[in-house]
């Protein structure tokens, strides 16, 4: 995930320079980052094919043809992914065949990826690509009707499947932040449950808001609404993607069939590097020297003074410097006649 958001980003780093002819290159160089997408996900699936192929006893552990087979699932849609990408930009550097041409890839991609939202469902998979594809069947349809302008509508009415789904998002966040308020003013909820609720809404609404935000933008900028030029509108999409770049960090592995390595990634580097785990295994220490100093002097310990014994009593009563104790009562034991 965190490979695919960072060659988004670049992509529209480089689209919103070439929207604005910052840089004129062709439309080839700009998809670079998406080349080098499809590009790691075509060898990581051969690679993991291979491995599958000449390991046969490991098609024996836990559930290792699930993954497998969601492996194949995801670049079945990747391919498709990279016609759609590959038309594009024959399409806008010759501009000789219709946008529904175009769109074709992604006509199918929509079924396949319900499918395969079906079938991960079953076995509890989480297919984020396969369901944001799916759901936005509707959406490629009219974007290519309007691109070949058969339908002539306003780029805002053109857009409604995506302001509906974005409406859904936003109900997520709201729900988060519900969440968020009642846990800090429940006094049964540990802390740590409040950070991850707090931390979970600060994040939808950091990817959310901004991600709306260059939708309107883009729509107001194609119907002619406003005169910005690509780069500031692109820059809520930026926020969005580095956030969620950074939320890759803190979710599980993926498959682990991918280049074979059929493990988490992060074991599969220490192992290789083993120097990462001699380093991340130390502890350091921030005290200043004075610090340690200041805590190996003993401090001076106040002057003892001597019990006092009362004979009769038979109570020991110890003073402290600067305090006075008042002495206990004398015991009279009345004895009846």
């Amino acid at each position: 995930k965190f490979l695919i958001y960072a060659c988004l980003l670049l992509f529209s780093v480089l689209l919103s320079l070439r929207l604005d002819d910052k840089i004129q290159w062709s439309y080839w160089a700009v998809f670079a980052p998406i080349w080098l997408w499809k590009l790691m996900v075509i060898v990581g699936a051969s690679v993991g094919t291979g491995v599958w192929a000449r390991n046969p006893q490991y098609r024996a552990e836990g559930e290792t043809c699930v993954e497998f087979k969601a492996m194949l699932i995801a670049v079945g849609i990747h391919l498709l992914l990279l016609m759609f990408e590959v038309l594009v930009c024959d399409r806008i550097e010759r501009g000789t065949h219709f946008w529904l041409l175009v769109f074709m890839p992604l006509f199918f991609v929509s079924p396949v990826s319900v499918a395969a939202c079906v079938w991960g469902f079953r076995h509890d998979r989480s297919l984020e690509l396969e369901i944001l594809c799916s759901v936005n069947i509707l959406q490629f349809i009219f974007i290519a009707l309007r691109l070949d302008e058969i339908i002539r509508w306003p780029w805002l009415v053109v857009c409604v499947p995506l302001w509906i789904l974005m409406s859904f998002l936003c109900l997520v966040v709201l729900y988060y932040i519900v969440w968020s308020v009642l846990f800090l003013r429940s006094m049964d909820v540990i802390a740590e449950q409040r950070r991850t609720h707090i931390t979970m809404a600060v994040s939808w609404m950091t990817i959310v808001v901004p991600l709306l935000t260059f939708e309107i933008l883009l729509v107001h900028r194609l119907d002619g609404h406003n005169s910005f030029s690509f780069i500031p509108i692109f820059v809520p999409l930026w926020l969005s993607l580095i956030t969620l770049m950074a939320t890759t960090f803190g979710q599980k592995g993926g498959n682990h069939w991918w280049f074979g390595i059929r493990k988490d990634f992060c074991q599969f580097l220490l192992e290789i590097f083993p120097f990462l785990r001699e380093y991340g295994n130390i502890s350091y220490d921030l005290h200043h020297e004075d610090n340690e100093e200041t805590e190996e002097t003993p401090l001076p310990e106040p002057p003892k003074i001597a019990p006092m014994f009362r004979k009769k009593t038979g109570v020991v009563i110890t003073q402290s410097p600067g305090k006075y104790v008042i002495p206990p009562p004398k015991l009279n034991i009345d004895m009846p006649d």
